[in-house]
Parts: structure tokens; sequence; C-alpha cells
């Protein structure tokens, strides 16, 4: 008996290759390899490592050509062309049927990918016919459309390891698949989902598998990245967020030692560099700290990096867990503030506070942290006003700006408030569709706010020798540095003088026309200064202005 599990390609206009290390299919693999041992398990990634080709815009985003028109070279450029990151659906399948798999299990993870996760069960479907089975956070808020597809026997909801063990013994075995839990089916004509069950503990998870990835496929700046958890689950329940979908309500977590035991193994590896990919890593800050302290006690100092890309919750850190964080090996620091108004916060359940949120970038700061804060554009209920007061607001910190444009998530209580989503809804979840309008901002303005958050960043991103400039002399010893760079100090001076926002194409400045100036301006005034990463300020307005 032989399963292969499949990541899928995606398509998309850019690509993030650090976060691809496919740990859901691994666990699976090892949860197989721990519970049934005879059936052997083959992770397949055709996702990472096999390129990008240029594609036609999707029908679905036609709106959008306005907005991305131009090949920019400069520090603001968006996005341009669409691309297919990945394996064509033809080479997937041929590699797929020389495994010669009993069985094919396929993720879809991230809800405007899955038409590229049905794609791949149509072409393997078409050569070897095999049941294919999915699972993913996808599935699990929208499994009734998946099992729709012909092409998609069988789907698991939630997490998956004891699904998925349960569902191989009683197919091995031709029994009932009634009794598997979380599994869904096809009854003739009837989709039958059954109930979600408990998972395993989680201490009896087996570590992932990672021996069918090659150790250099997945870096962060060169070195071997890992990607690993200590809890799952998060107790919280914003509004916009579909976790709870995959792993409920509840906070778990696997022992310190347990982690340790799993680092130490994967050091040995050849990793040096380690992502923890949980929820809500510091949610039980007494736990952080045993972790980091044992962290500390196990690796010398400077030899690994470790991360947290999905963020880190401010709402439990103190200056104690944060000098922890440093010398156990992060240097970096990803926040999720969403917005600096109180009253958006209460109405998308966010139990954190801007007060907190400040506290923890001011100690960060002082211990050396880089600190990224992503912020929320286009929350219905915000006015143009809450989004410019909250970037003025992160523009006087020392803080880079991570800027993501909200859109419905399949399986979010904020979903529920709007109509049922049809299939062109759910490929439009994600930042760069700029789908969701209000009467309060149309795409345009949330098009321009994201721009400018990049020329904020651009300045922020200065490199200063005295504490306090002005905006004309930081951009003049700016201008020096690089080409790019150059080209950027040339936009920002051309918007400042001429009111008018350039791309730097192949056939020289073109105008964009949908940068909404005023609307920029309308920011501008509200930033007296820019503090840079380092804590450098910037006046902004004794020159240089429109």
């Amino acid at each position: 008996m032989k399963i292969a599990l499949i990541q899928p390609p995606v398509q998309d206009f850019y690509d993030t290759d650090i976060r691809l290390q496919p740990l859901g299919l691994c666990m699976l693999k090892a949860a197989v390899k721990k519970y049934m041992p005879d059936v052997e398990v083959i992770v397949k990634d055709y996702h990472q490592g096999w390129g990008r080709r240029t594609i036609a815009y999707p029908r679905e985003f036609s709106y959008l050509r306005e907005y991305y028109q131009y090949h920019d070279k400069s520090p603001f450029s968006m996005f341009h062309h669409y691309y297919h990151f990945g394996a064509c659906y033809d080479e997937l399948t041929e590699d797929v049927s020389k495994e010669k798999p009993d069985i094919v299990g396929i993720s879809s993870l991230f809800s405007p990918y899955y038409r590229e996760a049905l794609e791949c069960a149509r072409s393997i479907k078409a050569v070897i016919n095999v049941p294919i089975i999915m699972g993913g956070s996808h599935v699990s808020a929208m499994p009734h459309s998946m099992l729709q597809d012909p092409n998609v026997d069988y789907v698991i909801r939630g997490e998956g390891e004891r699904p998925l063990v349960e569902f191989l013994n009683a197919f091995i075995h031709g029994r009932s698949m009634d009794g598997v839990p979380n599994l869904g089916f096809k009854r003739g004509q009837e989709i039958v989902l059954n109930p979600v069950g408990n998972p395993y503990d989680i201490e009896e998870l087996a570590r992932a598998d990672f021996s069918d990835l090659p150790l250099n496929r997945y870096c962060l700046n060169k070195k071997p990245i890992c990607f690993i958890t200590a809890s799952r689950g998060c107790p919280h329940n914003c509004t916009f967020c579909s976790v709870h979908t995959t792993f409920g309500f509840g906070f778990r977590t696997r022992s310190p030692e347990d982690v340790i035991a799993e680092m130490q193994s994967r050091y040995c590896d050849g990793y040096r560099v380690f992502d923890f990919e949980d929820d809500n890593l510091s949610f039980s800050i007494e736990y952080f700290k045993d972790l980091l302290s044992r962290l500390i006690s196990l690796f010398p100092e400077g030899d690994v990096k470790l991360t947290a890309m999905n963020g880190i919750s401010y709402l439990s850190l103190d200056y104690e867990t944060l000098e922890l964080m440093k010398r156990a090996g992060f240097s970096s620091l990803n926040l999720s503030l969403v917005s600096s108004k109180v009253e958006t916060l209460k109405r998308y359940n966010r139990p954190h506070r801007p007060d907190n949120y400040l506290e923890i970038v001011q100690n960060a700061r002082s211990l050396g942290f880089d600190i990224t804060t992503y912020q929320i554009l286009g929350l219905p209920g915000e006015s143009l006003d809450d989004m410019i007061g909250t970037m003025a607001f992160l523009a006087r910190l020392p803080v880079l700006m991570g800027i993501s444009i909200f859109y419905l998530t399949p399986g979010s209580p904020a979903a529920l408030e709007f109509p049922g989503m049809t299939g062109d809804d759910i490929v439009k979840s994600r930042s760069t569709s700029m789908w969701i309008e209000t009467g309060e901002f149309r795409r345009p303005d949330l098009f321009t706010l994201f721009v400018t958050a990049r020329i904020i960043n651009f300045i922020k991103g200065i490199s200063l020798q005295i504490e306090e400039t002005n905006l004309t002399d930081a951009l003049d010893g700016a201008g020096r540095a690089d080409e790019r760079v150059a080209l950027g100090v040339d936009i920002l001076t051309r918007l400042l003088k001429q009111n008018k926002f350039y791309a730097a194409t192949g056939n020289g400045f073109k105008v964009v026309e949908c940068f909404k100036t005023d609307l920029f301006f309308m920011l501008w005034e509200k930033m007296p200064c820019i503090i840079t990463q380092t804590g450098k300020k910037i006046n902004l307005h004794q020159i240089l202005s429109p």
C-alpha cells in the first residue's frame, strides 16, 4: 500500500518561497509511519523548487490591470505579471504516476488556491484512476464544495493525523467509512460528513518526517530552515481568522522537553534556522519562557536563528520574555497590530490594545530587535481616517510596516456577515485582489495607501549616522547608495514637488493614474516625522512640501 501526499503549485502575483516547507504533509507521513508502518508514504512538493512561469490574468482579476499596469523597477513597485509557481500539471502528473500510488492525498491549505488543488486532482485522475483524498484549512472551511468536484473522493476536516490513519485502516480492510472521524465521502449522490472526533493527544504526535525533502530546498539567508510547532490552536476568536475551523478553539502545547529534543535532532541534521509556525506561540507566557530558557542552554549563542513568521502576540509579552527571545536566537519580531483604533479591535474581537503594543515596541527596540508591524487596510467598519491614523501612528515608531489588505476568509466569522461566497469570490480571498470595497473607501484608496506604506518603509530604511535630520538631507545621502534607491529618491521627490506618482518602466517614467495624490498628502500632513528602523528621526515638512 502506497500513498502520495502532494503540495500543489499555486498561481498568484507573487510568492513567498521561505514559507513553503510542507510541515502538515510531513506530519501526516510521520503519523502513518508510526501507526501503520507497512504503509509507504511519500511527500511530493510541487510548489517549491519548480520555478515559475508567466500566465494570463484570470478573468476574475481583469479589473486589476489598471492598478498593476507597469513593470516597475523602483522600490515602490507593485505587482504586474501573474505567475504559475511550481510544476506544470502535466509534469506533476507524470511524476506522480511514476510512483504508482494506491491513494493520492492533496493539500488545500489556502482558499484562493483551491482551484489549483482541484486541477491537480483532475490531472492525476485522467492518467491514474486512484482514490483522491483532500485536506487542509480550505477543506475544513468548505468541505461540501470540495467534495462536489467529481475528481475528489474523500475529504478530511480539522486535524488530519488520526482521520488519515483510521481512513487507511478502513480502506485497506474494506470496512465502512462511516466510523472514520472527520471524513467526508460520497454515498451515491449524497455527500456524507462524519462527525469531527478528538485528535491525537499532542504528545502522541510523531515528529514531522522531512526525509523526502532535500535539506537545502528551503532556506532563509542561504541557511536551511526547518518548520516546527510547539503548540496547536489559538484561544482567541478574532473574527477575520478561520484557524478554529482546523484546530477548534482549544490551545494545546507540546512538552518543552519534546520540542527541545526535536530541535536538537534537526540541528544534527544540519538545520540552523527554525521557524515556529504556531498560531499563538506566546499565549502561555510561562511556557514560552521555559522553552526559551532551555534553548539558551542548548545552543551556543549566535549558532541558530529563530523566527516566528506567523507573528507573535504582544498581548502577553513582557521585557523578560523579549530578553530571553533575543538571547535564544530571535533577532526580528513580527507583531500584528491590525489597527491602532480600540473600537476596531473590539469590533473584530481582538483582546489586544495599542498601549500594550507601544510598550512592547519600546522594549524590543531597546534590545535591538528588527520589528515589523502588520496593519490590515480595508476592514469593513473602518474609515479612511481610521486607516490613515494607524499608518501615521506606525510611521512615528521604529518599525517597518507590513500591510495586508482585508479579504474574506471562508470559515471566518467575518465572512458570515457577507452573502455566500461563490467560487470567484474565494479566488479573490487574497490581499492582492483589493476585493472588498465599502461606502467608506474604494479600490483606488486601498491601492494608494498600500503604495504609500512602501514609500514610508523606504524612508524608514534610510541609514543615518546622526540622530535627527530633515527629509532633503536624508534623501540626498540615500540617493548615492545604488541605482534602485536613487530611483526611489527621484520618484518621491517628483511626487512631493509635482503632485504626481510615477512608475519607473523600461520606457521611462510613467504616471500611475490610480494613485490618489490627495489621499497621499492627507496622510503626509499627519506625519510630522518618520522614525527609521534604527530609531533615527527624519523630519518631513521643512522642505520638499508640494
